[in-house]
């Protein structure tokens, strides 16, 4: 990520989300408007963004999880011949996300830009706040309509339904008081909580961080071992959020972010259950490990400063996962599976 002050790039993203305990703390994001069918209000209020195939433009990292989720979206939902997408080089140095050329990498296919940042401006030219992806940008009124991952997921879940003809629901109105229960646990104590262990610049809070994630990854280790899923015999949204943090926990967080407790390996349902929904059709394909080690292990000077990329660990998510698959609908399943 990089910072920007008043539209001016600066250094030190991480100490604006460090705080005087020594605890990371994750800004909120910045653009919540939201796209709806019709363009009317979204839940946050706002309107004016209809749906429309061809309009809107998805800046993503491999790397990223946040972004990784949009990207499960955009595929299981079939929105690709609908959202276009940019992907970012994995490395990020002072400037923050570029659009530098590499494996996998595609450069900025709206505007030609250099760097994620110039985005930010263009949408506000005194822009304030950390610079990520993913980021939704309206090509109709040239700026970025959604940087707020979960708002994009619950976007490309319904809103262009009626475009793609694609009914796959993910998030459940007679599920929803469940999935905002899990995802809240979920979201403070293993998605961020990973980081507050990698990023927290004082013991205790760092061991603070390491106790909430492992006494998380116990409980959905326990709740895996009655249900399918997070919310029962469906699958949700609150699955794929988790996922894009469990499939980086063995070859990143585990030594990286110093989350060192257990492997992920050594839960027997989490890992199966890892195994599970990447071998959904289409989601390896919205996996790059090479970009997600190189990023982590390359971008982040003072947790590694040598730079160096471990080759392992060695892990095999194709083989078999001994799963329930619940309810899961049949365009979820592979051949062998239905």
């Amino acid at each position: 990520m990089s910072l920007l002050i008043n539209g001016e790039l600066r250094e030190g993203w991480l100490e604006e989300e460090s705080d005087e305990s020594g605890e990371f703390v994750r800004q909120d994001q910045q653009y919540r408007n939201y796209v709806t069918r019709d363009g009317s209000p979204g839940p946050m209020g706002d309107g004016g963004y209809p749906a429309e195939s061809g309009r809107y433009h998805l800046y993503v990292s491999y790397a990223c999880p946040w972004a990784h989720r949009t990207l499960i979206l955009r595929k299981l939902k079939g929105l690709e011949p609908h959202i276009g997408v940019s992907v970012v080089h994995h490395y990020m140095g002072d400037a923050g996300w570029s659009f530098d050329d590499c494996d996998g990498c595609t450069g900025d296919r709206v505007h030609g830009s250099r760097y994620m940042h110039e985005l930010y401006t263009r949408t506000d030219p005194n822009y304030t706040g950390i610079i990520t992806v993913p980021a939704l940008f309206d090509t109709q009124t040239d700026r970025i309509v959604n940087n707020e991952s979960l708002d994009m997921v619950r976007m490309f879940n319904s809103a262009f339904d009626g475009i793609t003809g694609n009914t796959l629901d993910f998030y459940p109105e007679d599920l929803r008081e469940e999935i905002h229960a899990v995802n809240e646990r979920v979201y403070e104590n293993v998605n961020n909580g990973v980081y507050r262990s990698g990023f927290a610049t004082s013991q205790k809070a760092y061991e603070a961080a390491f106790d909430r994630l492992f006494e998380t990854l116990d409980w959905l280790e326990e709740r895996l071992a009655r249900q399918p899923f997070l919310v029962g015999e469906r699958l949700t949204e609150a699955d794929w959020r988790l996922f894009t943090t469990l499939l980086r926990f063995d070859p990143v967080y585990y030594s990286h972010f110093k989350c060192n407790r257990q492997r992920l390996l050594d839960f027997p349902n989490l890992s199966a259950y890892l195994r599970m929904l990447y071998q959904r059709p289409g989601v390896a394909e919205t996996v790059r490990m090479d970009h997600i080690k190189a990023h982590y292990y390359g971008s982040h000077p003072m947790l590694n400063p040598s730079g160096i990329v471990p080759k392992g660990p060695m892990i095999d998510y194709t083989r078999p996962h001994g799963r329930p698959l619940g309810d899961l609908p049949a365009a979820l399943r592979n051949v062998d599976e239905t």
